[in-house]
């Protein structure tokens, strides 16, 4: 019987490890014919490791609601190792396999916040968050992957995409990068063709921020014929800086506004508008699609809306806090209260919120962002006397999930598959990661959270795990909360505990040509069709001779007169 045992966990040991490593049995391996006690103890305890370790790499999510954005399903997720593997009624799992109970709960793709600023150097100061704490905070609130804004030093792009990779290297989670572009000449195209090599198929202009980030409009037109050259997204920080400029001047000398107050009066939603225009209209002489960051006012809104109505290919993407928040709270007393809400676009009043959401749950809008960029209460302090130099920004990493739940779910304004589009599967759709990302099918990494629709809480500086001392939600109480993040096939949140190890994220890189690249030159010809139906370009001329038969008699305008 010992014999017997002894040749099963033989066999056992190397049928499991030739699965891990190359022909284990050729590299000489021979089998004693008598088994020792010491052989017998040694194969039986490394079997019984194997099988063990072989049942942890599976995770069974049981008694769920499956959600995507196209529908949802009583069913079962089984994970192995960093993808999943089946998802359907009553699957089964090794046994050993770690079991989450879902009855009763969403089971939803992890979200995708393609919107962030970690470890960002800005304004004399660098944003609290960094790789660690703020993806560490995103696992906590269901958040799986995200996508970080890289800043060129001193406008070079490879010498700032170095110094991302550096910084990252504390994270915890996946992560890829869009690059900003600053200026423009012939290294930057280049360095655009580099970085696109390595995984980055977005750019982001600023048309803000004047005498820091800001590129003109020549520069501008540049970056989005090289996007469109290389299959890249173009993306803009849509406000007027010139116009901006002017009414920080006015506000700040002419009203004597230094507060926070003055942040929202000295760049009014038409500001921003004017420019999602102008970028808009950009975008179509060139015939790119368009990716316009953090849109905050009714005034930008419809000026996608209107082009995608038009046929363009425009993104539309709104953050957590313009769907939550009013700009009354930078009105506040308290200075640090107030000057918390900075960030820009401003937060706008309440009858931009509701026009955003509106448009989100109508699918004008496409997918919720946070433009996480985390200042303490001390970071901020540096505005006190100058609204000007308030650190502009605000966190949600943590929050964005939740926020965006109670906001259009438990408002009835969209479904939970809307939901799912909105957090997850329309950004991944859009910077061509699905369906590893964004959806929960066989073959897609494992990034999943269960969400109870019933648990309520409250969202507090207290509780939360980012670095900053305040919170813009304090006291913003809902119902529904993630209660489990699997994230790469690892149960990083559960039972109110998080589970991270610093090091262990991986930059996932961006493949170009996505599908909004998809009969571009289709597109285009179309529309030469339809604005100039004169016939095929460029026009065959010639010169008439004096017995040439010409129509140069024939009037230009018709068979009316002029007058």
């Amino acid at each position: 019987a010992s014999l017997h045992v002894y040749r099963a966990a033989h066999r056992c040991v190397i049928t499991r490890t030739s699965q891990n490593s190359r022909n284990f049995g050729d590299k000489g391996f021979q089998m004693p014919s008598v088994p020792s006690p010491l052989a017998v103890t040694y194969l039986l305890s490394s079997c019984l490791c194997i099988l063990l370790a072989s049942a942890e790499n599976y995770i069974l999510i049981k008694g769920g609601t499956v959600v995507n954005h196209d529908g949802q399903v009583h069913a079962d997720v089984l994970i192995r190792g960093e993808h999943i593997e089946a998802v359907g009624p009553d699957l089964k799992a090794p046994a050993g396999a770690k079991v989450i109970n879902a009855t009763g709960s969403y089971v939803m793709p992890g979200g995708i916040d393609p919107h962030t600023h970690l470890d960002m150097p800005f304004m004399g100061t660098t944003t609290c968050d960094d790789f660690y704490s703020g993806q560490a905070a995103a696992l906590a609130g269901g958040t799986t992957m995200h996508i970080d804004f890289a800043l060129p030093v001193d406008h070079d792009l490879m010498a700032g995409w170095e110094l991302w990779q550096e910084k990252a290297k504390a994270s915890v989670m996946d992560y890829s990068f869009h690059m900003a572009v600053t200026r423009w000449n012939k290294k930057t195209s280049a360095d655009m063709g580099r970085l696109a090599e390595q995984g980055v198929n977005s750019f982001k202009f600023f048309m803000a921020y004047k005498g820091a980030l800001q590129v003109s409009d020549e520069e501008l037109l540049e970056g989005l014929a090289r996007c469109k050259e290389l299959g890249a997204l173009p993306m803009v920080h849509a406000e007027n800086g010139d116009a901006v400029a002017y009414g920080q001047r006015y506000v700040y000398e002419e009203m004597g506004v230094t507060g926070p107050e003055g942040h929202p009066l000295s760049r009014p939603a038409v500001v921003e508008g004017e420019a999602t225009g102008r970028a808009i209209r950009l975008a179509r002489l060139v015939n790119v699609p368009l990716y316009v960051v953090h849109v905050m006012s009714i005034d930008a809104m419809q000026e996608v809306a209107a082009a995608r109505e038009a046929g363009q290919r425009v993104i539309g993407e709104p953050v957590a806090s313009a769907l939550a928040l009013d700009d009354s709270r930078l009105w506040h007393r308290n200075f640090s209260l107030a000057a918390q809400y900075v960030m820009s676009p401003p937060i706008r009043s309440a009858p931009h919120r509701r026009a955003l959401k509106k448009a989100l749950a109508g699918g004008v809008l496409s997918h919720v962002a946070t433009d996480h960029a985390s200042f303490t209460s001390a970071q901020k302090e540096a505005g006190r006397h100058d609204f000007r130099l308030i650190p502009n920004g605000v966190h949600g990493l943590e929050e964005r999930m939740h926020v965006v739940w109670n906001e259009m779910v438990n408002s009835g304004l969209s479904s939970p598959s809307d939901y799912v589009r909105m957090t997850s599967a329309a950004a991944a759709q859009t910077f061509n990661v699905y369906p590893r990302k964004g959806r929960i099918a066989p073959g897609s990494d494992a990034d999943i959270v269960v969400l109870d629709p019933l648990k309520e809480h409250t969202l507090s500086a207290a509780t939360h795990h980012h670095n900053n001392d305040l919170n813009i939600y304090e006291g913003y109480r809902m119902r529904g909360q993630v209660v489990v993040t699997v994230s790469r096939g690892r149960v990083v949140w559960e039972g109110g505990v998080l589970s991270v190890e610093r090091g262990s994220g991986r930059f996932l890189p961006l493949p170009l040509q996505g599908p909004l690249f998809a009969g571009l030159e289709m597109q285009r010809h179309r529309v030469l069709e339809h604005e100039f139906p004169y016939g095929k370009v460029p026009v065959e001329r010639h010169t008439c001779g004096a017995d040439d038969q010409c129509d140069a008699h024939l009037p230009m305008f018709g068979h009316e007169s002029w007058a």
